[in-house]
């Protein structure tokens, strides 16, 4: 059985169509036309800090009823439609064999939301033009011109047009994009003040809210869907902090970066991606919360990108069989698999085989809370972690590090048997209970059979397997040996089974 492919909510289709930068009549009437794999090393660190500084366009509240009024949302949308834009980009040509895909290099954080869609013949569409298009939303949160859209929709992008729905057009300046939430921040120049929306301060959207969604699907422009919130914190393996709202308003390709609005026209969420088997609207569609949203824009806004707090360890989650290893009866927490050398966590000296249960005085449930809690805090801050070690509950105290770029994280992290390991699709930690998958890069044979982070590797070609080594130098003999694959026994939830696992271009 298939499984079901996923597609953006954006861009996300290459054309031949002219410059943007020209007049069109209305965004109403122009036709023109994201799991993520997750690293070796799950460096923790991720996310965004100035939690002191969101972004809060300044209207006034709309003042309307708490339910669906009887005369439907076209009293909210007549206010807040003329700050939703259309985002044209020109992208930077290269040169590329994809037959017409989109240009998005292999292990892409959200590599599986960026498929072109096929043709019915099931091949991709050609790229006739020398200037490839992408078309995406976009909306405007201050008078004068700050414009917030996805940076998939930017991403590559020489020039960035935004058109509103009176048809004006303005070329918009790139402020700052951050890809691992997806988010960037443009700025465009206007003789007058902009009509604008607002980030919703408080997080207190609920599941069965209504919503509506205002965009640019398949380059229509102008286009507003409602529905209810299916869903809050959905992780669907696009990064190492997934907190998405998961709504049923109709989007689809070109919706990616436009608001979803509460029925006071506060932007509850950024629409950012779609799940669908066919590349059209199912009903599943996935925003970032404003909680989010606000404070990378802030950071963006004043810096050009992100500052994150880093501690510099991997983590993985803790599963009940090595909860039980610890004398736990609950599987809650994150456990430290590695801390590298050098970072804030060796100098506060935090240990492998460290369980983190609290981030000063917050429960830490899963790896992700931690990722988030670590990221949302300051360089510089002192962090309080309560630590379940060696049978015992213990208080540390952390001062926070300011994340290194990806070079110096690759630098740090990286070892030959990672390498060796990352080209079978696996992340691994050593553990009390053995040698356990941290993550599965998501395009992998690994994911394609089904190995989910949380199994423990009992074997490897028939020879038990004590430790990560172990496994490198069984790889090693078997390419030695000429072997296409490896034999390996694991164990997860749903019982122990052998995979094979194939060793070329590894």
């Amino acid at each position: 059985m298939s499984k079901p492919d996923t597609t953006p909510a954006s861009q996300d289709r290459n054309t031949d169509a002219p410059h943007p930068v020209q007049k069109t009549k209305s965004i109403f009437e122009n036709k023109g036309t994201f799991a993520a794999a997750i690293g070796v090393a799950a460096i923790i660190g991720f996310g965004a800090a100035s939690l002191d500084r969101p972004v809060v366009a300044q209207t006034s509240p709309l003042a309307l009823e708490s339910a669906v009024p009887v005369s439907g949302f076209a009293n909210m949308v007549a206010r807040v439609a003329p700050a939703v834009v259309s985002v044209q980009v020109v992208q930077r040509v290269a040169a590329s064999n994809s037959g017409g895909r989109l240009n998005i290099r292999p292990g892409h954080p959200r590599e599986r939301f960026f498929r072109e869609n096929p043709n019915r013949n099931g091949e991709a569409q050609p790229q006739r033009g020398p200037r490839p298009q992408a078309q995406g939303s976009g909306f405007v949160i201050s008078e004068d011109g700050y414009i917030v859209t996805n940076h998939h929709v930017i991403e590559n992008g020489v020039e960035v047009t935004v058109v509103f729905s009176d048809g004006r057009e303005a070329i918009a300046e790139i402020v700052g994009t951050d890809e691992k939430t997806d988010l960037a921040l443009l700025k465009i120049e206007s003789d007058e003040p902009l009509p604008h929306v607002a980030f919703k301060q408080e997080d207190d959207l609920r599941v069965g809210d209504w919503v509506v969604a205002v965009g640019n699907p398949f380059g229509l422009g102008g286009t507003v869907t409602s529905g209810i919130v299916s869903a809050r914190g959905r992780d669907i393996g696009a990064g190492p902090y997934d907190d998405f709202i998961q709504i049923d308003a109709s989007i689809n390709q070109g919706n990616s970066g436009g608001p979803t609005f509460d029925l006071s026209g506060n932007v509850v969420g950024v629409n950012t991606a779609i799940y669908s088997p066919t590349g059209g609207n199912v009903g599943i569609g996935f925003a970032i919360p404003a909680s989010v949203a606000s404070r990378v824009i802030a950071d963006l806004k004043e810096n050009g990108r992100v500052q994150r707090g880093w501690l510099g360890v991997s983590i993985q989650p803790l599963g009940p069989e090595i909860a039980e290893t610890l004398g736990l009866a609950e599987d809650e927490g994150a456990l430290i698999a590695q801390v590298v050398a050098g970072s804030p966590a060796e100098a506060a000296g935090l240990r492998r085989g460290d369980l983190i249960r609290a981030i000063n005085g917050t429960p830490m449930e899963e790896p992700r809370d931690v990722s988030r809690a670590v990221a949302n805090l300051s360089a510089g801050s002192t962090a309080r972690f309560d630590l379940w070690r060696d049978g015992s509950l213990e208080t540390i105290e952390v001062k926070i590090g300011a994340f290194p770029d990806e070079q110096q994280v690759a630098a740090l992290t990286t070892s030959p048997e990672e390498s060796v390991l990352g080209g079978l699709g696996l992340a691994l930690a050593e553990s009390p209970a053995g040698v356990v998958i941290q993550s599965v890069a998501p395009a992998s044979e690994a994911a394609e059979k089904g190995l989910r982070p949380g199994d423990v590797i009992l074997e490897i070609a028939g020879h038990g397997v004590g430790q990560i080594s172990d496994l490198v130098a069984d790889i090693a003999k078997a390419r030695d040996a000429d072997r296409k694959s490896v034999l390996i026994l694991v164990r997860s939830e749903r019982g122990q089974r052998f995979v094979a696992l194939r060793l070329a271009d590894t």
